[in-house]
C-alpha cells in the first residue's frame, strides 16, 4: 500500500511539474509589447497579449489568448482582435525587441562609423537621428510609429547620441575646433 501511495505522490508530483512547465512557456511565448499591423486600418499598432492569463490557461487545458493593451484601446477595445493570427503564427517576430535587433544589426552609427553591435537592452541603447542631426533613443518613439521610425532616421550608438544630446542642450559649453 506504501508503495502505490508513493508512485501516485510521484505521479502527481511530475504531472504538475509538467503542467508548471508548459503554463512557463506559455507566459515566455506570449510575454512582451508587440507591433503588428491592424487588420481594420492596415497601420501599424503596439499590442501586449494576456501572457500571465494565458499561463494560467495553460495549465488547465489550451491558453485563450486575448490582447491586455492594444495602442488603438480605449477607442477600439471591443475590437474583434483579428490582430491575433499575426501573434499566434509568428509569437517571436512581432516582438518590439526582436524588430529591433534586426532593425540595428548590420547598422553602423552614422556619426563615427562603429558598428552598433549586440544591443544591451538595459544599459546603453543605441539611439536614431534626423535629417536635423536631433537624436533620440528608439525606445522614446511610440511603438505604433516605430517602424516608420526607422524609414526616415539612421542609426546612433550611445556614445553619440549622449555627446549630441550634450551639445544640444549645452551649447555654451562646447568648444568647436575643426578638423586638422
Amino acid at each position: 500500500m506504501k508503495w502505490i501511495l508513493l508512485a501516485l505522490a510521484a505521479l502527481l508530483a511530475i504531472t504538475l511539474v509538467w503542467e508548471l512547465v508548459r503554463s512557463f512557456r506559455t507566459y515566455l511565448k506570449f510575454r512582451g509589447k508587440r507591433i503588428i499591423t491592424c487588420p481594420e486600418t492596415g497601420q501599424d499598432a503596439a499590442v501586449r497579449v494576456a501572457a500571465r492569463k494565458a499561463a494560467v490557461e495553460a495549465a488547465a487545458g489550451a491558453p485563450h489568448i486575448r490582447l491586455s493593451e492594444c495602442s488603438r484601446w480605449p477607442e477600439k477595445k471591443d475590437c474583434g482582435q483579428d490582430c491575433l493570427a499575426q501573434i499566434k503564427s509568428d509569437p517571436n517576430g512581432c516582438l518590439v525587441q526582436t524588430i529591433v535587433n534586426h532593425w540595428y544589426a548590420s547598422q553602423s552609427c552614422v556619426v563615427c562609423n562603429k558598428p552598433i553591435g549586440e544591443i544591451n537592452w538595459h544599459e546603453h541603447p543605441p539611439a536614431l537621428v534626423d535629417q536635423r542631426q536631433q537624436t533620440v533613443q528608439w525606445n522614446e518613439i511610440p511603438l505604433e510609429k516605430l517602424q516608420g521610425t526607422f524609414a526616415t532616421h539612421r542609426p546612433v550608438c550611445w556614445n553619440c547620441h549622449i555627446a549630441q544630446t550634450f551639445r544640444r542642450e549645452h551649447p555654451e559649453l562646447v568648444t568647436d575646433r575643426p578638423p586638422h
